[in-house]
């Protein structure tokens, strides 16, 4: 049994006729014949009921056409592949990442995909969501990888990848009112906002996403929270609260980061935090490199189905991660 066979006699069937299918393939008509015959013979069986009008396929031909279809249908998918695997082995990729990540790895995904495509170039730059969306708007970068705050994301599609969850950092071994009894790891298990109304806090400027953040869960909890120090990097803000100079909301991950001894709380009720994702352009086509290093975050990195909207669109304003 041939290939070609198969292709014959599925395109006999799809065009009516033998006469229709050889002007599809390009093919003398008596050599379409021949070959169907042959595919008949070696299968025991005919596949096709000849009129001088029609062509119908048999039972036989009916079970056998699936199959053959789903074959054909195979086969052209790893063209596809193989044809894309070529492109991206060309490519280059430019990815936009904050600080904020969660648990998404990138310099492991990064190293992953590299010794998967090693042709590819990788080109990363790190910054606030707000300069790296503006960037990736005016073609500088292909995507953005960072929180998704929906207040940030107009004209904009995004893909969930891991969750994150909003802390409260205090200095190390310092008793606070609400506050229970210090755990392992710096932990200290929950606390109450409101609690802290009368502390100083350290954040982001205003305009970023955990600025917005803190300050409405202070407004939930009844108070305005004075924002002595304002910084430009978790890792700083960190820094600041280890020293003793207030307390901060921060993303989990940043506060249990490798860093300055601070004291970890959850927080009930918990602010929100936006989950972690990849961000790009919906009316761009990213190349064959950039198509597959989102595949391949996608596939390393989900949240669960009931969390993960499909491609969230919302008006946008300035703001920052």
């Amino acid at each position: 049994m041939e290939l070609r066979q198969l292709a014959y006699f599925e395109a006999v069937v799809r065009c009516g006729g033998f006469s229709r299918a050889a002007e599809q393939l390009r093919i003398a008509q008596p050599a379409v014949s021949a070959q169907v015959r042959r595919l008949e013979a070696e299968l025991g069986t005919p596949l096709l009921e000849r009129t001088t009008r029609r062509v119908a396929l048999t039972h036989a031909g009916e079970l056998f056409l699936a199959r053959v279809r789903a074959v054909l249908g195979q086969l052209d998918g790893a063209r596809a592949d193989l044809g894309e695997l070529a492109a991206v082995r060309r490519g280059h990729v430019r990815i936009g990442a904050t600080l904020v990540l969660g648990s998404l790895d990138l310099p492991r995904s990064l190293a992953q995909f590299r010794r998967r495509y090693p042709g590819v170039t990788l080109a990363l730059r790190a910054g606030l969501i707000a300069d790296l969306l503006g960037e990736l708007g005016s073609g500088e970068i292909d995507i953005v990888l960072g929180p998704l705050h929906p207040e940030l994301l107009g004209g904009f599609v995004a893909q969930p990848l891991v969750e994150e969850r909003i802390v409260l950092v205090t200095p190390p071994g310092r008793p606070a009112r609400g506050l229970t009894p210090a755990g392992p790891g710096g932990s200290a298990g929950s606390a109450v906002l409101a609690d802290f109304a009368d502390e100083p806090f350290v954040c982001l400027p205003a305009g970023s996403g955990l600025h917005a953040i803190l300050v409405a869960a202070a407004a939930a909890a009844g108070f305005t929270p004075r924002i002595q120090l304002e910084t430009h990097s978790p890792a700083s803000i960190r820094e600041l609260v280890a020293a003793g100079l207030g307390v901060a909301l921060m993303a989990e991950s940043s506060a249990r980061a490798i860093g300055p001894d601070v004291q970890v709380h959850r927080l009930q009720p918990a602010p929100r935090h936006p989950p972690i994702g990849l961000i790009r352009v919906p009316e761009r086509t990213p190349s064959p490199a950039t198509r597959a290093f989102q595949q391949h975050l996608e596939q390393a990195y989900r949240v669960p189905a009931p969390n993960r909207p499909g491609s969230p669109r919302v008006p946008a304003v300035a703001g920052n991660v």
